[in-house]
């Protein structure tokens, strides 16, 4: 008997200590809660990419502007469209760790390749967005999307077009919605995906033709005169001295758009006072001088949202995506 309760005695011991290495931060006695140690925001892909990009421009404000208290620690953890880091946040389960998102959130659980979607986890606040841009090389023959989409129309395998995400993600997905919007038939669209970050050398060595990636990926190739830009998915052109020069779907009397939002998520039982916490420092961010010349350097939009408005967003969202999923038969 006694070595039973000397075991079970252990096995508290052993949980107790495994739970008090898990910090949860503190609430105060007048209800505000705060991290006890370092903030971890995990960025889901490699370093570089969108999401790397926005967790260190934000990670960076939230320090050098003294927003927070705590050392903010940037961690890449790439692999399965994001779900390699959401799963690692899921784990940790932590309000100290929290991570960077965008749409391929709602998209790769959808088209079946990963079983945790933002209902799994706390929106938090939505900081930027950011949108799509079409290049081809800049001797190609088109020189705006309505002559590509003409071509496509008359036969949508002709033309491949390439991008980083994998199929039913990002990349692609923006490409259909501005191709369906254009009469173009999506279920003959050939795209290739290169997560290996070979995308841009297909464009210029000719194996693809359509470059499908976000506009701060463009910058520095337009500069250099390698490739041009067909088009972008924003509502109102980009401002910039490269990026007002390219053209929307929408003025070229393409009536879409495609938003690549980003924001900040936790674990999926985060407390309110937690919660409270990121979305005021989230809004600082937003609202300072250094991150508003982030946002012009990379092309981006202001967009920030509380938690509520978030989570309703991303349901939004979910739906419109979905369907679109589903046209393509890669709804799961």
């Amino acid at each position: 008997m006694k070595k039973l309760w000397s075991l079970a005695i252990l096995s508290l011991l052993v949980f107790t200590v495994a739970c008090g290495e898990q910090s949860s931060g503190t609430t105060e006695s007048d209800g505000e809660w705060k991290p006890d140690g370092n903030i971890e925001i995990v960025a889901p892909g490699g370093a570089g990419g969108g999401w790397d990009t926005t967790a260190r421009s934000v990670g960076k404000v939230l320090e050098d502007q003294e927003i927070v208290e705590n050392d903010v620690a940037v961690v890449n953890k790439p692999g399965g469209g994001g779900a390699v880091g959401w799963s690692y946040i899921n784990s940790t389960n932590s309000p100290e760790n929290i991570f960077v998102s965008s749409p391929p959130l709602i998209f790769v659980p959808l088209n079946g390749q990963s079983d945790l979607s933002y209902e799994d986890f706390t929106p938090l606040s939505n900081m930027i967005a950011d949108y799509g841009a079409f290049a081809v090389a800049d001797d190609a023959k088109w020189n705006n999307l309505n002559e590509l989409f003409e071509d496509m129309k008359a036969d949508p395998s002709s033309v491949t077009v390439v991008g980083a995400s994998s199929p039913g993600s990002m990349d692609h997905m923006q490409f259909v919605k501005v191709a369906k919007a254009a009469g173009v038939d999506i279920q003959k669209i050939k795209y290739v995906s290169a997560q290996d970050g070979g995308a841009l050398t297909q464009i210029l060595n000719g194996s693809a033709d359509v470059y499908s990636t976000g506009v701060a990926e463009t910058i520095e190739q337009v500069k250099a005169g390698k490739i041009k830009v067909l088009g972008v998915t924003s509502e109102e052109r980009l401002e910039g001295e490269v990026l007002s020069t390219f053209e929307t779907a929408k003025e070229q009397g393409i009536d879409t758009t495609f938003v690549n939002w980003r924001g900040f998520f936790g674990p999926k039982d985060m407390s309110p006072e937690a919660v409270a916490y990121y979305e005021e420092k989230f809004k600082e961010v937003s609202e300072s001088d250094a991150f508003a010349d982030i946002r012009s350097k990379y092309g981006w939009d202001e967009m920030y949202m509380d938690s509520e408005a978030y989570k309703e967003f991303l349901k939004e969202q979910t739906e419109e995506l979905g369907s679109l999923l589903e046209e393509l038969g890669l709804g799961k």
